[in-house]
């Protein structure tokens, strides 16, 4: 039976990094009834504290009593994270212990609804070494997938329906997304204030570093290249961007990227980058483009949005969850739990239908 105090460390120490709190922080936003000390000595399983030190740090900390007392049950293999560089580490850690509660509960909540699936990735495992090797990649995936040469309506859905597990938070800009294994299941962590059309981009650019198995020779910054090519043909595969532009252009018109951009939900960059890898256009012409892009200040915050059929966002935790309550699988108290809510709050969210 693993010690009672060890359990409690570990869980402190996971809920304060997903606040972003210091440990003087912590202390702070209780009135110092506990000290910076005492809360290290509990973060090192030394003790625990008493029944009201234990309400005060529910309420500094928004959570319920219960979480303390969770072992934890999953733990997340090696991390790809984007643009790593661009983050502090008390942001990482915050990031990775937020995906990990989020995992354990949705683990969790598939598991008490008795809901099974298996994640399969249809790829044959091959090294990757070449941008050729991306585009067969991404064909070979949309056939398997069953999902022609359309444009993908909502890419997270796509990716939940097919057992990916996807989490947005609200982090730094600096943070696109990262990826993990649990076991067999894929995850994806996604930045919640990012326009659609880069979290679009973000998830396929993960789904790559999970499903992709990259020469080992490979430098990670041409890694990273063949993953944004892999999102960019699944998001519009070759033969439609040469139907819709033609093989080979010596002028292209901003808003002919921006009309494409509101149909396949791509940014106008990575469309340019496209066409310059398929040949439609050259490299000194999308240099060019570039050139004009950031000389209109459009580079941070690019023309035209992507809004087709609402916008992407993760449901599928919460779908399950009424549903698990409604089916009598869970109660209501168990699911205010697992979605870290008070009942009261939970209570809200409910407006049943009779059948």
């Amino acid at each position: 039976m693993p010690n009672a105090n060890l359990i409690f460390a570990d869980r402190l120490l996971t809920i304060r990094r997903q606040r972003g709190y210091s440990l003087q922080v912590l202390a702070t936003r209780m009135g110092d009834y506990i000290t910076r000390q005492a809360l290290h000595r509990y973060e090192l399983g030394q003790t625990r504290p008493d029944s009201d030190s234990l309400r005060r740090l529910c309420e500094a900390l928004q959570v319920r009593p219960d979480f303390f007392f969770r072992e934890r049950q999953v733990l997340l293999g090696n991390i790809n994270f984007r643009k790593i560089e661009l983050l502090h580490q008390k942001e990482q850690d915050r990031i990775r212990e937020t995906a990990l509660d989020f995992l354990e509960r949705y683990l969790e909540l598939e598991n008490l609804a008795g809901i099974e699936g298996d994640f399969v990735n249809p790829l044959p495992g091959e090294a990757i070494s070449s941008v050729a090797a991306v585009e067969q990649a991404a064909t070979l995936l949309r056939e398997a997938w069953n999902m022609g040469d359309a444009p993908i309506s909502n890419v997270i859905e796509t990716l939940e329906d097919l057992n990916v597990k996807l989490l947005e938070i609200e982090a730094d800009d600096g943070f696109s997304g990262l990826s993990a294994w649990v076991g067999q299941t894929p995850v994806i962590v996604l930045n919640q204030t990012h326009p659609n059309d880069r979290k679009r981009f973000t998830a396929l650019h993960e789904l790559a570093h999970l499903l992709l198995e990259f020469d080992a020779q490979l430098p990670e910054k041409e890694q990273e290249r063949l993953c944004n090519a892999f999102a960019a043909a699944l998001l519009i595969p070759a033969g439609r961007l040469r139907k819709e532009l033609g093989e080979n252009r010596r002028l292209i018109f901003l808003h002919e990227f921006g009309l494409l951009k509101r149909q396949y939900g791509i940014s106008i960059q990575a469309l340019a980058i496209r066409a310059k890898t398929l040949g439609i256009i050259s490299e000194h012409q999308l240099t060019n483009f570039r050139q004009e892009m950031k000389a209109a200040d459009m580079l941070k915050k690019e023309p035209e949005q992507y809004d087709f059929q609402g916008e992407e966002k993760s449901n599928r935790f919460l779908q399950l969850l009424l549903r698990a309550v409604a089916e009598e699988a869970i109660s209501l108290s168990k699911a205010a739990a697992l979605n870290n809510q008070k009942l009261a709050e939970f209570r809200q969210l409910f407006n049943p239908v009779k059948a």
